[in-house]
């Protein structure tokens, strides 16, 4: 089990990860004329004083609000975070912590990175997605229209601080959230993690998870320093997205959201379903795939007739061009390929598909 923090450094970006981050990183938050942090309210009654009991010598010049959830990840909020910073008068050198998970991350990166044409800011994921995912990679956005991340910029934090002391917090649901990024990592290019994986459930990994997130950062990081624009080698992080960002729109615009692991989830068994279909790949044991996803995720419920409006939501992916789907698809266990253009036929199938084996 891991008992100390380590660095794992993006070029420019320090990562500090495991337990004791916080008071390792204590030195990060120095400097300031000003300190800021961000949350929603589910991580100021949960999370904020875990960090002051941490960090006690920190200050904060103000504590910035918005609305969790998904829903709220909108210029609406974004704006209501510029008002408050505006508040209380925040400069340029001035810094942003946000602490809470993916939303805040996103939001609070792309204020924070356009407030007064950029002030630093420091990304500490309270939640597993957050931690080895939506936190790592200098993507920052909002939400726009009914459509997931339509606006947004690249912005560097000065620091990703990751302690699981925070996953103490959460609820199963969000635990297990955080996983399926994880598992889409070992599908993708990490066949050690699967193997550590096991074919076992979440419960059962809890004791490997702090060896498991740092394995999971690397990996990130690992794609990321590569290509941090998404112009080639970054586009492998989208398996299991394309379908899975137009589910998660759908269930949220019925009122009846889902986690974002959970419809994730849902889309690698899509697209472990093509990748399966496709010439010259060896996507080997699918059903192994489909087993490790269904042993941990429960079956979205939607039907045949909401796979027209799946298809329309899928139309405005950032991974489409021209109107044709691009997909990562597997080329064996532990390999992936991104920008395979896919017939919106296989798709449906693949959702068919979904549909008949629940």
């Amino acid at each position: 089990m891991q008992k100390e923090p380590v660095l794992l450094d993006l070029k420019s970006v320090p990562h500090i990860v495991g337990p004791g981050a916080l008071e390792q990183a204590a030195t990060c938050f120095s400097g300031y004329a000003k300190v800021f942090v961000l949350v929603d309210e589910n991580v100021e009654k949960f999370c904020l004083s875990l960090f002051q009991e941490k960090l006690p010598d920190i200050r904060f010049a103000g504590i910035i609000r918005t609305k969790s959830g998904e829903l709220n990840k909108n210029i609406h909020s974004a704006s209501v975070i510029w008002e408050q910073l505006t508040h209380f008068k925040a400069e340029r050198d001035s810094l942003l912590i946000n602490l809470g998970g993916g939303v805040i991350s996103d939001i609070g990166g792309f204020t924070a990175a356009t407030f007064k044409r950029g002030m630093d800011f420091i990304n500490i994921p309270t939640t597993l997605l957050g931690q080895v995912d939506a936190a790592i990679g200098s993507k920052t956005g909002i939400d726009f229209k009914e459509f997931k991340n339509q606006v947004g910029i690249f912005a560097d934090p000065k620091a990703v601080i990751i302690d699981p002391v925070f996953l103490d917090t959460l609820d199963q649901k969000q635990l297990q959230s955080g996983f399926a990024e994880m598992l889409k990592y070992a599908l993708i290019m990490d066949v050690p993690l699967w193997k550590m994986m096991n074919m076992r459930y979440f419960d059962a990994m809890k004791p490997d998870l702090n060896q498991m997130i740092i394995r999971a950062v690397s990996d990130k990081i690992s794609i990321v320093e590569k290509d941090k624009r998404e112009s080639g080698l970054r586009k492998v992080l989208n398996f299991g997205h394309t379908v899975g960002h137009a589910l998660e729109t759908l269930f949220l615009k019925a009122d009846a959201p889902v986690t974002h692991g959970e419809a994730v989830a849902a889309g690698m068994i899509c697209a472990t379903r093509i990748s399966s279909q496709w010439p010259g790949f060896d996507c080997h044991s699918p059903e192994l795939i489909y087993e490790m996803v269904d042993r941990n995720f429960p079956r979205l419920v939607f039907s045949v007739e909401d796979i027209p409006e799946i298809m329309r939501l899928m139309q405005h992916d950032k991974k489409v061009k021209a109107g044709e789907i691009h997909f990562t698809l597997l080329s064996k266990l532990g390999s992936a390929v991104p920008d395979i253009v896919v017939s919106e036929e296989k798709v449906e199938e693949s959702l068919r598909f979904y549909l008949r084996n629940q």
